[in-house]
Order: C-alpha cells, then sequence, then structure tokens
C-alpha cells in the first residue's frame, strides 16, 4: 500500500505545471463554491434563528405601511399574548447614501426585554433608557464607523424628514455569531415627540408590533385572534410568526439565491471538466507504461488504481486548500459588505459539501482515463507511444 501511495504521489508530480494549474483551478472552484454555499445559507439566517412564540404584526396591505401606536393595548388583552412591543424602520442616510446600515426606532425597554438575543450591559441600558436621544449600536457597526460611547451622529431622514442627531450610549453584543450587530436601535418616543412638531401625519404610528405568546400551542390561535380584532378597521392586520416575516423577506429575493445556488453547482461542473480534461491528458501520455505494467504482470486493475489515486489526490490536496480558505475568505467577505452580510459563518454543512465536491470531481474526473488504461492492450499501448 506504501508503495502504491508513493507512486500516486511521485505520478503527480510528474508534469508540476500541469498539477499546479489543476490544483489552482480546484482551490478556486472549491472556495468559490463554499462562499457562495455560505451566502445562500447566511440569507436564510433570520429564519432558522427565529423564536418559534413569536408572533410579529404588521399591516395587512404592506409592511411598509405603518400601524396606530393605540393597538398595542389591544394586542395586550388578547388571551394568550404575554408581552408586546414595537419597532419601526427609520432609514437615515449617515454622512453620505453609500453609509447604509438598519435603524429602528423601538420601545426600549419591552424590546431588549422580548430580543434577549441582544445583549445589552446593565449600565449601558441605564443610559439608553435615561437619554431622550440615546441611541445603541451593534459591535461590527461601531467597528465600521468608530462610533463610542458618547458620540453624537447625525442622520438624514429619508421616510421621516429632517436631519436627527443621536447620542450613542453604547454598544451592543450578539448572543452568538448569527445575531445581526450591524444595527442601531433608537427611542421611539423621541422620534414621536419630534414627528408631533414637524409631521404631525406620521406620529403615533409604528412599523411592527412584535408579540410574545404564552405557549407554543397557542400561537396559530392567538395570531388568528389578533387579525380578528382588527378586521373591518381602517389598517387592518396580518399577524404571523417571526420565521414566516422572515421567509416573506427572503421569497423577494428568492431568484437571487437560486441563481447563486445554480452558479455554485456550475462553478464545480466546470472545475469537473478541466479536472477530467487533466487525467485524460494523463493516462494517454504513458499509455505505454500502463501497458508495460500489464506486460510484466500487473492487472488491469492496478492501472485503474494508480489513476484513480492521482486523481483523487490532486482533487483532495485543492479540496483541502479550498477549504482551510474558506473561513478567513468568508470574514473578509463579510467585514466589507457588513450591513448586507452582517454575519457569514462557514458552517459544518458547507464544509461536507466541499468536501464531497472535491471527492465527486476526483473520482468522475478518473472515469473515462481508468477505463481506457485499463482496457488498453499490451501491443497497442506500445504501439500508441512508439
Amino acid at each position: 500500500m506504501s508503495q502504491w501511495l508513493t507512486l500516486v504521489a511521485r505520478n503527480v508530480l510528474r508534469q508540476r505545471l500541469r498539477t499546479s494549474l489543476t490544483l489552482v483551478g480546484l482551490i478556486v472552484a472549491i472556495l468559490a463554491f463554499g462562499v457562495l454555499q455560505t451566502v445562500v445559507k447566511t440569507w436564510y439566517a433570520g429564519v432558522d434563528g427565529a423564536v418559534p412564540s413569536r408572533l410579529l404584526t404588521r399591516n395587512a396591505v404592506s409592511f411598509a405601511l405603518p400601524l396606530p401606536k393605540s393597538y398595542q393595548k389591544r394586542i395586550a388583552a388578547v388571551e394568550g399574548v404575554r408581552r408586546v412591543t414595537h419597532l419601526s424602520w427609520f432609514g437615515g442616510v449617515y454622512k453620505d447614501s453609500k453609509n447604509f446600515f438598519p435603524q429602528f426606532a423601538i420601545d426600549a425597554a419591552s424590546y431588549l426585554d422580548m430580543f434577549p438575543e441582544i445583549l445589552v450591559p446593565d449600565e449601558v441600558r441605564r443610559a439608553f433608557l435615561h437619554e431622550r436621544r440615546g441611541a445603541i449600536v451593534g459591535r461590527k457597526l461601531a467597528k465600521r464607523y468608530g462610533f463610542k460611547p458618547g458620540d453624537v451622529i447625525q442622520l438624514r431622514g429619508t421616510i421621516y424628514p429632517g436631519n436627527w442627531e443621536f447620542l450613542i450610549c453604547g454598544v451592543f453584543d450578539g448572543r452568538d455569531p448569527k445575531t445581526d450587530t450591524s444595527q442601531l436601535f433608537f427611542r421611539w418616543d423621541y422620534l414621536n415627540e419630534t414627528l408631533r412638531v414637524r409631521s404631525k401625519a406620521q406620529a403615533d404610528q409604528v412599523g411592527v408590533f412584535a408579540v410574545d405568546v404564552a405557549g407554543l400551542d397557542s400561537v396559530a390561535d392567538v395570531s388568528q385572534a389578533i387579525d380578528q380584532v382588527f378586521r373591518n378597521s381602517l389598517a387592518e392586520t396580518l399577524t404571523e410568526t417571526e420565521r414566516a416575516f422572515q421567509i416573506g423577506f427572503v421569497k423577494q429575493t428568492e431568484a437571487i439565491l437560486i441563481s447563486i445556488r445554480v452558479v455554485s453547482f456550475v462553478v464545480i461542473f466546470i472545475i469537473l471538466a478541466v479536472m477530467a480534461n487533466t487525467m485524460a491528458m494523463t493516462a494517454r501520455e504513458r499509455l505505454r507504461e500502463y501497458a508495460t505494467l500489464k506486460a510484466i504482470g500487473f492487472s488491469p486493475g492496478h492501472v485503474a488504481r494508480l489513476i484513480l489515486g492521482e486523481s483523487i489526490l490532486i482533487a483532495s490536496v485543492g479540496g483541502a486548500v479550498g477549504i482551510g480558505l474558506t473561513p478567513p475568505v468568508a470574514a473578509h467577505l463579510a467585514e466589507l459588505s457588513a450591513t448586507l452580510f452582517p454575519t457569514l459563518i462557514v458552517s459544518a454543512n458547507t464544509v461536507m459539501l466541499q468536501a464531497l465536491a472535491a471527492v465527486v470531481v476526483g473520482i468522475l474526473a478518473a472515469v473515462l482515463p481508468m477505463r481506457r488504461a485499463a482496457r488498453v492492450s499490451i501491443v497497442n499501448g506500445l504501439r500508441a507511444l512508439g
């Protein structure tokens, strides 16, 4: 076995330029496959991290339309509802329109209680609740723009007119790496009080109500009961689980996600073709050697295994390097596009797919060259290469 492995390794190094180029192609393909799969998985991170007992109530016509703040008390009165909070998308611009990051106006105390995945130090929480213009920023957002406690930043309103100043009270972290820490939260009461002066038509309204249900068994009933309360009102509601709400957002870009997934597999198919061509050239150049091996007593199976071993070795090395490079490349991509992809974590499932892809490429690329080398006769093999 050791002699066979030594022979396979030597065969791999005989055409070093060809082997090197094939390895580079494999590394790039496996790396691209892993990064693209990670992007798709990250897009569904909100869906995977949704809390089953949490409902979101929005305007039935569109989530872009607001709901009256007065709905909160009526929702809280529905049987099975444990607590209610709300949030509103702000959509402000920081210095330049290219500086996009999520900003939400929230009911500070109740929101942070209902979303424990947002880790806010006690002193930061107290400062946030005390300061009318207070805001808290996620760790990644703070790192990206250099925000620190005590900073006063200004956002130009797009949905809500005017310039808005916020005092950074502190930085929050996520309970796990999947938690989005590229967001800014500020107090809804500051927003509402200002709107009563600047734009009364937008005052006393919120974007979405988040509802914590007492038990998983009653989620569906509570959801229907909330919508029934506001049926035939001027602003009817649509209440759905947090998971369903996130899926609704994902479906808006589903065609893009499908395209990315298809491209990732096309990349593997292309490198399979390149690898198959490499192994075919290798087998054709060595027909005389294979014929000589048969002449001195080696079986066709042994010859075929030499080709298979060489193909799998190249694919394994390329795959291993590609897999190893995926996490740092994904992390760098996440840094470059922090608001689009807050977290790009390479999952174990993605690594398994990469490894499987490398092995499959190695095996399939060797099939035809193995067949040809195993079937070539001694006479034809020696004649083919002089």
